[in-house]
């Protein structure tokens, strides 16, 4: 007889533990050992001081595979949080704590959504967890090298479900079944420096940059794709650093964001953001240089067999069919995505990253049911297709 888990004790067992990104605070210890106990083979994959997990329970297809979190985002003054952010109160119903929501509140209802099903008989496939430290972070050395690691050898998840605070206003009102993709970009533009009354001695960078970001920022990326609104380019700092009233400065740097739908690609914006760069580079004179991270593809799971058993699986259970939705900011989906299909369903995010972050306790415990009947009903239906 497996041993049933409650979601809202692992919950507060896992706030208790401090796992701002990159500390692990015991985080993984924990879960690894409950998982163990419900009879998943269990594997840390640690890459560059990050804990990561990989647990299995089963050898035969389908393998449907949860992913999470474990690391949260810094508290902020602890003094402004009603409650100690790492204390776990439950006050009126409701449990307050970094990560209730984002997201140690989904990963301990998974496990004890997994634990109730165990305790009736075997599944109709195998479950599996792929658990991280680095999804608040840079993101890195987290899903990204889990991912990789498991390609590698040939390991297959059919399916994912990722445990993002995705319901907006109401429990199961929406899953996430695509995100934009992001980039960062840093540009440099080096002049030379002199005397604000001598110009013809200097080279002032700082209306080079400001006629590069102000063509960059009246560009229209696109109009939009199927499911996703139109690309944005947002400038996110101007940096010169310069004290003097009476002093060019020889360096002026800006950072900008592009988040992107699927018709864009990061090479693709790259190629453009460089082209712009070196357009101004040849009438100024002046040397601009740019350096580029993307850290995702923008993506889509198409409507099918598992977005619907999802949807089906949520309005059983809460009476209300969740909106498919490619809205927000970027998640470790986008890794996972190279594997399997994937979507996100998860808590109602109002409160993820504020002070006094929280969740209803009853919303914990039925998020658990819904997830053990989206475990049943894809478990299912991804048999019968195959």
């Amino acid at each position: 007889m497996s041993v049933i888990i409650d979601p809202v004790d692992l919950t507060r067992d896992l706030i208790r533990r401090p796992s701002v990104t990159p500390a692990d605070a015991g985080a993984m210890d924990s879960l690894e050992r409950i998982l163990t106990g419900l009879g998943f083979a269990c594997r840390r994959l640690p890459f560059e001081g990050i804990e990561n997990l990989y647990a299995r329970r089963g050898t035969v297809g389908p393998n449907l595979c949860f992913a999470g979190h474990t690391d949260v985002v810094p508290a902020g003054a602890e003094t402004a949080w009603t409650a100690g952010p790492f204390e776990a109160e439950v006050r009126d119903g409701v449990l307050y704590g970094r990560g209730a929501v984002d997201m140690k509140g989904g990963i301990a209802a998974w496990v004890a959504a997994v634990s109730q099903l165990l305790a009736e008989g075997e599944p109709a496939g195998s479950l599996s967890f792929l658990i991280t430290g680095d999804e608040e972070g840079p993101a890195l050395h987290g899903t990204k090298r889990v991912v990789e690691a498991l390609r590698a050898e040939g390991e297959v998840i059919d399916a994912c479900v990722v445990g993002e605070p995705s319901s907006q206003q109401a429990l199961g009102d929406t899953i996430k079944i695509g995100r934009r993709g992001s980039l960062n970009s840093w540009i440099t533009v080096r002049g030379k420096q002199g005397h604000v009354a001598y110009p013809d001695r200097a080279a002032n960078p700082v209306p080079v940059l400001a006629r590069l970001l102000a063509r960059l920022d009246a560009h229209v990326l696109d109009d939009g794709y199927p499911e996703f609104q139109p690309s944005n380019l947002e400038i996110t700092t101007i940096d010169v650093g310069n004290p003097a009233t009476n002093l060019i400065p020889a360096e002026a740097t800006a950072r900008l964001n592009i988040r992107f739908n699927p018709a864009q690609t990061g090479d693709g914006l790259i190629d453009w953001l460089n082209r712009e760069a070196g357009a101004e580079q040849a009438a100024s004179g002046l040397q601009i240089t740019l350096e580029h991270l993307c850290s995702g593809e923008a993506f889509l799971t198409p409507i099918g067999p598992f977005v619907t058993s999802v949807q089906d699986a949520v309005e059983a259970e809460t009476g209300r069919r969740p909106e498919a939705s490619t809205t927000g900011g970027t998640s470790d989906a986008r890794f996972i995505r190279a594997m399997a299909p994937v979507l996100e369903l998860g808590l109602v995010g109002q409160t993820m990253h504020q002070v006094d972050e929280r969740a209803p306790v009853a919303e914990i415990e039925a998020l658990a049911r819904v997830y053990r009947r989206v475990i049943e009903t894809v478990l299912d239906r991804l048999k019968t297709a195959g």
